[in-house]
């Protein structure tokens, strides 16, 4: 059975979906009881970036804004405030995804993790001035790290294993509009 254009966007929205149930379902899992001296990258922050810098109609807004005002409220954060964040940066490499389709996997990292500090710090600024609780700066900064450097294989993942990959330049969708 061909596959249409349709089809492809609604199934590479669905796998985005049931992935990041999946990452949320297993940070809420509890494997080991005894807290640890590191932390495991944000996954489902590596794997927003990777599906908006890869297939950017494949992650809506509205889709990003749930799931993140859910992780708020189900990991106890600030609610908003790391939605908001996520969005603003998911945006603007939305915006920039035509002259990220052109790069090199090396740039197309390189700004992601631009962005990646910036929220990091930007959440961490914020929760300062309101004098919020934050979690000891060097926890934040091996997840910042970690995410970054996780990063090129949630592609290699999405890529090979789903099949999110950048679209050719010149590639039209269903109703002829160019992506």
């Amino acid at each position: 059975m061909a596959e249409t254009p349709t089809t492809t966007l609604w199934l590479g929205r669905a796998i985005f979906l049931g992935l990041s149930l999946l990452i949320i379902f297993m940070q809420l899992v509890p494997l080991n009881l005894e807290p640890g001296g590191w932390t495991a990258p944000d996954l489902l922050l590596a794997l927003t970036v990777a599906w908006i810098a890869r297939r950017p109609d494949y992650a809506p807004f509205y889709v990003i804004a749930a799931l993140y005002l859910l992780t708020d409220l189900l990991f106890q954060r600030p609610p908003g405030l790391w939605a908001a964040l996520v969005l603003i940066m998911t945006e603007v490499l939305r915006g920039r995804a035509k002259r990220i389709r052109d790069m090199p996997i090396l740039l197309e990292w390189g700004s992601v993790a631009v962005g990646i500090v910036a929220i990091t710090v930007a959440n961490r600024v914020v929760l300062a001035i309101v004098m919020m609780p934050q979690a000891p700066l060097g926890l934040t900064l091996i997840q910042m790290l970690t995410t970054i450097a996780v990063y090129p294989l949630v592609v290699l993942v999405a890529h090979f294993i789903f099949g999110v990959s950048r679209t050719a330049p010149g590639a039209v969708d269903s109703l002829g509009h160019r992506l």
